[in-house]
């Protein structure tokens, strides 16, 4: 790992020990911590020693067996022993290659640095994931891996407010009464003792030569937060009585409030505050804070407060608004898109995992930087602002995405899923609605975290000159696709007579750069429909009239409870009309003049009347849906 600092002239007595030349007079100044061995021709003494004896103990067996002991290869063997041979190790960097591609190299044979070159420069506090909020009264965790808040603040309390530490004038009145109460309490043991000890007398001892036995106690105000009862809820703003231990809040709240404590104490340790301070010791100019998984047990609300307000709680104090040279940095660990959607995309970084055989022969990990993915900052500020909502940053979390134009596929997808594709319906998928035919403003953020992608969208016939005016959709006539994820983003083709006929392979759109992954667009492909015994075929260029020909037996015989909606029209009109002509005409302008409202009412009265597991998949997301499920479970 590299870390780059930007170090003003005057900041040169932090960095020191890292000046690569006499010359330097201010700017960057880099080191690379490499993880390395620390003595090669042991590890390889020993590895061999272990391997060889484990294969000689193996081939001594009168029985063959499979098993193999330990060290099978050198990969297990540094399994369990890694620290043992592995160090980090620093190296200088040279500043004057600072912007290379690719990235320079270092002499592992040169001289490496023997203390740590961040020391008095860059202070480091981690919350980490396991966060346990035990019952103290339970036998069950360990005490490493409980966490209560009394302990937090016994913690804070002994570092920073503790009288008995550099006591102050203000502390003089509370040692004073801690004194008297201790030599009463003394006095009132040697009264409570003075019986049992005479009757100890009475058996010899203390000798002539044996010191005498005396009660004497210690009282110290840490211990008084040592208890489950330290901290305490109070139940009623009037009435003080009603208060429960802290064990008996939920641990959504427990995350909360531990968090903030730490954070608090990470501050103040960091600025020597209170009994803390040390004269002799430098505060460190950069100060990083590390908090992973902040999510658990917190609802989204709080989750989002939480990230608005961490930052402000680490720099809430009157040195660090005053010095502007003293930074935090806060570095946030997160599965939670409701969390993610509260950063700004300059901040954000996508780890993006890539398989084994992609760049390396096992799975890695690569850092993607959101901060430009729709322009420059400032473009990509004002996109997000204007148009991305919360539940887009599902995508940094999912295996996958589909996304959809509207409401009525919104709805209706997850039942074809849940109920046609079972081994997709095990993935982490995510279906996101872009209102519209607006897929297309989502390809700079897909493109950017290579994320395979199932693009359900609708033709769109229109009229090819004019105004594109919307028709239904016929073979022959020369219309145009009006979808622009269709004609300018993946298929990157207007006509419909060549986009109806289009074979399934083209619709996958495959990409090497900058890691390899395909995205596949499903629009409507004609259907055959049985009409009267005679085979017609229907062209949709919607998902609702796609559904409704997939299915057309189902809707013609329905018996709606509810009358008024669309499907009781799409039902009258199927049994009311002469030709299937006439079917294809009304039931385009009866969708075209449907409110969006009026089609989500559509999905949500399908669902009421016809049973999903009744309802066959439209064609186009039939084949979509096989697509991405064979693309994440290809066949081995």
């Amino acid at each position: 790992m590299d870390i780059w600092l930007d170090v003003a002239p005057n900041e040169m007595h932090y960095v020191a020990s890292i000046i690569p030349t006499l010359k330097w007079r201010g700017g960057k100044l880099g080191v690379r911590l490499a993880l390395l061995p620390k003595d090669v021709s042991n590890l390889f003494n020993e590895y061999r020693e272990a391997y060889s004896s484990a294969r000689t103990t193996e081939h001594a067996r009168v029985e063959k067996s499979s098993f193999n002991l330990f060290p099978k290869d050198l990969c297990e063997f540094l399994d369990r022993k890694l620290t043992t041979y592995f160090s980090i190790k620093a190296f200088i960097l040279d500043p004057s290659h600072f912007e290379d591609a690719p990235v320079q190299p270092t002499s592992f044979e040169a001289e490496c640095l023997t203390d740590n070159p961040l020391k008095d420069i860059v202070r480091v506090d981690m919350i980490d994931a396991q966060r346990g909020f035990a019952d103290p009264d339970s036998s069950e965790g360990t005490e490493k891996v409980r966490k209560q808040l009394s302990a937090q603040m016994r913690n804070y309390y002994e570092k920073h407010l503790d009288p008995e530490k550099a006591p102050s004038p203000e502390d003089l009145d509370i040692l004073e009464a801690t004194e008297g109460a201790r030599k009463v309490f003394d006095k009132t043991l040697a009264l409570k003792f003075a019986p049992a000890i005479k009757e100890l007398e009475g058996l010899g001892y203390p000798g002539i030569s044996d010191p005498k036995l005396t009660i004497t106690t210690k009282v110290m105000t840490s211990e008084t937060l040592k208890h489950d009862s330290a901290v305490q809820y109070a139940l009623s703003k009037t009435d003080n009585t009603l208060k429960l231990p802290e064990k008996y809040n939920g641990l959504g709240y427990q995350n909360l409030i531990s968090m903030v404590f730490d954070l608090m104490g990470f501050r103040d340790d960091w600025m020597r505050e209170g009994k803390a301070k040390d004269t002799n010791t430098v505060i460190e100019p950069m100060h990083l804070v590390l908090v992973e998984e902040p999510e658990a047990h917190l609802h989204i609300q709080v989750q989002q407060v939480f990230i608005r307000q961490a930052y402000k709680v680490l720099t809430n104090h009157k040195f660090l608004k005053q010095n502007l040279n003293f930074t935090t940095q806060l570095v946030i660990s997160t599965h939670s898109s409701h969390i993610a959607i509260e950063t700004t995309f300059g901040n954000l970084r996508y780890f993006k995992r890539l398989p084994e055989g992609t760049e390396c022969a096992v799975a890695t990990s690569k850092v993607i930087n959101l901060s430009d993915v729709f322009g420059d900052s400032d473009q990509t500020n004002k996109f997000v602002t204007r148009y991305l909502q919360s539940t887009h940053c599902d995508l940094f979390f999912a295996d996958a995405a589909i996304l959809v134009e509207g409401v009525a596929e919104s709805m209706l997808l997850p039942h074809f899923i849940r109920s046609k594709f079972p081994e997709l319906y095990q993935r982490y998928i995510t279906i996101l609605g872009v209102n519209g035919r607006h897929a297309h403003r989502l390809s700079p953020l897909i493109e950017k975290l290579c994320l395979p992608t199932l693009v359900i969208t609708d033709l769109d016939p229109a009229e090819k000159e004019g105004y594109h005016k919307s028709v239904v959709l016929k073979r022959g006539e020369g219309q145009i696709s009006g979808n622009y994820a269709i004609a300018k983003w993946l298929m990157k083709e207007k006509d419909i007579d060549k986009l109806v006929d289009y074979s399934e392979d083209k619709k996958e759109i495959s990409f090497a750069s900058p890691y390899q992954f395909s995205i596949r667009i499903a629009y409507q492909t004609p259907v055959k429909v049985d009409f009267e015994g005679e085979e017609k075929e229907a062209i949709p260029g919607t998902f609702e009239d796609c559904l409704i020909y997939t299915n057309y037996d189902l809707f013609k015989k329905i018996k709606v409870t509810d009358s008024g909606n669309l499907v009781e029209q799409t039902h009258d009109l199927l049994n009311s009309s002469d030709t299937f002509e006439t079917i294809h005409e009304k039931i385009y302008k009866m969708l075209r003049a449907g409110k969006s409202e009026q089609k989500a009412e559509f999905a949500l009265d399908v669902i009421f009347e016809i049973s999903p597991d009744e309802l066959s998949v439209p064609p186009y997301i039939n084949q979509g849906l096989m697509w991405l499920q064979d693309y994440l479970h290809p066949e081995d």
